[in-house]
């Protein structure tokens, strides 16, 4: 029997921000083929054949040649086990329904060994992918006769359950998605819905549908039903009469009271769970009353309400979108008993199931009592067997699931919308009973049952009948003014030759200009003048620890190139990028970059990331650094010892700006204008050019100039930043 041939995972990476391969996180794979190196897909016998039969839809890759069946065509050209590997894990992504298009593999200079990277959008799902990837590939290579096929099915199922672990919810995820087409950066802060939008001081945060404006005193009142109908009852609201009881006497008494038929539900209960309606016997009453009991921690009796359920969503006091429920029954056939007529007429519904995202849940009479009762009143249970023919309701209203947004009769809206403020709620799920929503409430005797905090979004995002409602951009507008983006300036600062103490300069003139600046650099972490971590902070983790940082108005981040090919960066993008340098080669080679053309595309990422209305600022002193100006999608301010030079000159000529060294200071030019700025014989400035050279003063000045920092201020800046508190660079002592 042959050796098995075998594909080494030597290492696994996640970079979590902008890198070398992609603006977007990726998982860095790097492989070891083995004996694989000599034999191409196509020497492999059979193995083309068992990928295409395990995994059919591989047809769809295109690959590199650029059309469906491009990778088919690449897999009987032959092509090595990286690339296949590569694949395999894509499409277990897309039939787990996290499609990513996304992944590349390259040789590294060590013979046999490859990066792999793909799309990540999390990265215990990718790893997840990644194992079960490469188990299938390495069964499809070593597969012998009378072997079983691979188990994909298990495998996809092994993801799925990775994803329900680690993803966003659906709601979340609509509103996160939104911000991102608005260009809204988010950072999720847990491993749940708790989800940052936007950076530092101008951020707003989201867990579900529940916002950073969102009051804890009104969600307190919210949960208490009886607290809520009595302060939306004071503002003419339309409520049903009810009263809380304690024992299943007191809710007969009740019920006589505010009239038959009644509704019995729990005072603190949510999704609809021991609700009993249209209630008209003591004994269904009492029955209903133990029932809510054990799903809330008080009962409450209610007039009942005529009319469909309906669930109008409330943004920023605007309804925005609303469902209308309806009743679910069963046909009997004479064979099947109750529990097997749910499984197959309701439960065989695509649209239920336990996960979130499914917009209704699956149908288990044991968990839910009311169904039971409900049953009851028609003389059945679980194990019945209705004859031919025969419907059985099986819940009354619930299942909002039809869209009726446009249906809406304005007063009806703005009793919704009252109801929300009443309560004090920004986001509310407004539930009324109506028989039209296009009539108002009082000619139909129409009325608000509860107010919902945090409401499920899913509703109106996947409607059973109607149209989706963009309800996460409802949020998204509601949270962020029409053109804000939530971002906040960012200088990156990447390089190897004086960064850190670029990075300090910029920040203490950002300091002197009013800013609230965080600073990420070798010295540490910094948060205005005061240094809050000692210990060396260019890197994505202490990137991360200032954008979270609501007292940050402006941050400054130190990156190098090993932290790009580590991490990525912290951001996805800046306001101001800068390049100092392609020096900084020693030491990666462990990231097998052994060539300054490898080194100028890692430290590219940083002007990569540029925002069009930002400045990528590069030192012209160097050539190649030049060759980056035209990788940016903002604007450029070149800065170099030599103010004649071609580059610059060329720069200049189409009214481009530098910073220079010209008759004894240094000098803003714009064109053919020029300010002179700082003067080099201070001694102040003579002394920060003996200890960090004049490339260091010139590129903090041209990020200050870029910032819209007057060249008064940094000149003044410039002078002082020796004898100033951090974040200012402190003098050499000694070199």
């Amino acid at each position: 029997m042959s050796t098995p041939h075998e594909i080494k995972l030597l290492r696994i990476n996640y970079l979590r921000g902008p890198n070398i391969w992609t603006y977007r996180p990726v998982l860095e794979v790097w492989l070891d083929l083995g004996r694989l190196e000599e034999f191409p897909s196509n020497t492999l016998p059979g193995l083309n054949e068992r990928l295409t039969t395990w995994l059919p839809n591989l047809v769809e890759h295109h690959c590199g040649v650029g059309e469906r069946g491009g990778f088919l065509q690449r897999l009987e050209e032959g092509t090595w086990a990286g690339h296949v590997l590569e694949h395999v894990v894509i499409e277990l992504l897309n039939l787990a329904g996290m499609p990513t298009g996304f992944g590349q593999t390259r040789e590294t200079t060590t013979s046999g060994v490859y990066r792999m990277v793909f799309r990540a959008r999390d990265e215990q799902v990718a790893r997840s992918a990644l194992a079960e990837g490469h188990a299938l590939l390495t069964a499809a290579i070593n597969f012998q006769e009378g072997d079983a096929p691979f188990d994909v099915a298990g495998a996809v199922a092994r993801v799925l359950a990775q994803i329900d672990d680690c993803y966003l919810g659906p709601s979340t995820a609509a509103i996160v998605n939104a911000a991102t087409d608005r260009g809204i950066p988010h950072l999720r802060l847990n491993d749940g819905n708790l989800v940052q939008l936007g950076h530092g001081a101008r951020q707003r945060r989201i867990w579900t549908a529940e916002t950073d404006l969102t009051s804890a005193i009104a969600e307190g009142i919210a949960r208490d039903k009886d607290l809520t109908k009595t302060l939306l009852k004071s503002c003419g609201v339309p409520v049903p009469e009810g009263e809380i009881v304690s024992t299943a006497e007191e809710a007969w008494e009740a019920a006589q009271g505010v009239g038959l038929p009644v509704v019995v539900k729990p005072l603190d209960g949510n999704h609809g769970r021991g609700v009993s309606l249209e209630l008209s016997t003591q004994a269904d009453v009492e029955a209903a009353f133990h029932v809510a009991q054990k799903e809330g921690s008080e009962v409450i009796v209610e007039r009942f309400v005529a009319g469909d359920e309906h669930r109008l969503l409330v943004v920023g006091g605007k309804v925005v979108a609303a469902t209308r429920g309806e009743s679910l029954w069963i046909t009997g056939n004479g064979r099947d008993t109750v529990v097997q007529l749910i499984d197959s007429q309701l439960n065989s519904d695509p649209r239920r199931g336990e996960a979130e995202e499914f917009p209704l849940e699956t149908i288990v009479l044991d968990r839910e009592p009311a169904m039971g009762l409900l049953l009851q009143r028609q003389g059945l249970g679980a194990d019945s067997v209705p004859a031919q023919g025969q419907r059985v309701l099986i819940q009354r209203n619930g299942n909002l699931t039809i869209d009726c947004t446009d249906d809406v009769h304005p007063e009806v809206a703005y009793a919704a919308s009252l109801a929300a403020r009443v309560v004090g709620l920004d986001i509310a799920g407004i539930d009324l009973v109506a028989q039209d929503i296009a009539r108002p409430l009082g000619f139909q005797g129409g009325a608000i049952v509860e107010v919902n905090a945090g409401p499920g979004l899913l509703m109106h995002l996947k409607p059973a009948m109607g149209l989706p409602r963009p309800v996460g951009r409802a949020i998204v507008d509601h949270l962020f003014d029409e053109n804000a983006t939530g971002r906040i300036p960012i200088v990156g600062v990447a390089g190897s030759q004086g960064t850190n103490t670029v990075a300090r300069l910029v920040a203490w003139l950002l300091h002197l200009s009013g800013r609230r600046v965080g600073l990420a650099c070798q010295d540490g972490l910094f948060l205005g003048s005061r240094q809050i971590d000692k210990r060396p902070a260019a890197h994505w983790a202490a990137g991360r620890r200032l954008l979270i940082n609501r007292e940050v108005d402006t941050v400054v981040l130190e990156s190098s190139a090993a932290t790009i090919l580590e991490d990525g960066l912290a951001y996805d993008r800046c306001l101001v990028g800068i390049v100092t340098d392609l020096q900084g080669i020693a030491g990666l080679e462990h990231h097998d970059i052994r060539e300054t053309e490898q080194l100028f595309k890692v430290l590219r990422t940083q002007v990569d990331v540029v925002l069009p209305e930002g400045v990528a600022v590069l030192n012209a002193d160097d050539p190649r650094l030049v060759q980056m100006a035209e990788l940016c999608d903002g604007g450029v301010i070149f800065y170099g010892q030599d103010a004649s030079a071609p580059a610059i000159a060329d720069h200049r000529a189409n009214g481009g700006r530098a910073v220079l060294a010209l008759h004894g200071r240094l000098v803003l030019a714009e064109g053919a204008a020029q300010i002179p700025s700082v003067p080099l014989d201070n001694p102040a400035v003579k002394r920060l050019c003996e200890d960090y050279g004049p490339p260091v003063l010139m590129a903090a000045i041209a990020a200050a100039w870029a910032l819209g920092i007057s060249p008064e201020l940094i000149a003044a800046g410039i002078e002082t930043c020796l004898t100033a508190p951090a974040p200012a660079p402190q003098p050499v002592t000694s070199r």
